[in-house]
């Protein structure tokens, strides 16, 4: 595991898109695992500036996001289909038939999360995974627990969780109580693992990830069986593994 502390947001989301870019000069059709939430926003936006500046194309690139909210229409403005159209798919030469988002709308959700693991098998494994965390471990939206599952699957979301998505809905009210997510073992079978960590809330949590044993309380701990991890954190994530 690689971990690479920014006092700079440029040299941060700079990083993270170099590491990308590299990928795809490598291999134009490489797959990527995507994320959601306010840590990769700035990632896209210098993505879709170095795509301008013509030193990226992804033309030929599909892509497999980690999750979905159940139950929100997919042009809602706060589904994970939307944000990805509105915050990187929209301004970059990607073919949109080959972003793929789970269907949160499904009418068999079971049979959603299997056609979806099924693609990733058949297309996959996915070359680099991009990920945040979560203030109680979780990745994608796999919760602590006493177990957790592997393949892509319907989950109940914690209340910690909803609390924390709140921000971006009228009232908690509003916030699913569902998600479809990539399971831990779908995620580990990334080729690499990008994740990326903002914030000195997090810094707790990150200690517990990177340093701290490896349990299904905190998902996130088991990226440390992964063989290729690079992890991003700005200084107030860090903090505490000094």
């Amino acid at each position: 595991m690689n971990i690479y502390t920014f006092r700079d947001e440029e040299q941060f989301v700079q990083t993270g898109a170099n590491l990308i870019t590299s990928l795809l000069h490598t291999n134009p059709r490489a797959t990527l695992g995507l994320a959601t939430g306010s840590t990769p926003v700035g990632l896209y936006a210098k993505l879709i500036e170095m795509h301008r500046q013509g030193l990226v194309s992804f033309a030929q690139t599909t892509t497999y996001n980690l999750d979905e909210y159940v139950g929100l229409p997919e042009n809602h403005p706060e589904s994970y289909r939307t944000f990805m159209n509105e915050k990187f798919f929209n301004h970059v030469d990607i073919q949109i038939e080959r972003t793929h988002v789970p269907n949160g709308n499904a009418a068999n959700p079971e049979e959603e999360c299997l056609n979806y693991d099924k693609m990733l098998e058949e297309f996959g494994p996915v070359d680099l995974q991009l990920l945040g965390i979560g203030h109680n471990g979780h990745i994608g939206f796999n919760e602590p627990g006493e177990s957790l599952s592997g393949g892509t699957h319907l989950v109940e979301l914690q209340e910690k969780t909803r609390n924390a998505n709140a921000r971006f809905f009228p009232t908690l009210a509003d916030v699913p109580t569902h998600a479809i997510t990539m399971g831990v073992a779908t995620i580990l079978k990334a080729r690499q693992i990008l994740l990326l960590v903002r914030g000195e809330d997090k810094a707790e949590i990150v200690h517990r990830a990177l340093k701290g044993p490896i349990t299904t309380e905190c998902p996130a701990s088991l990226l440390q069986c992964h063989p290729n991890v690079v992890v991003l954190l700005d200084q107030g994530a860090g903090r505490l593994l000094v």
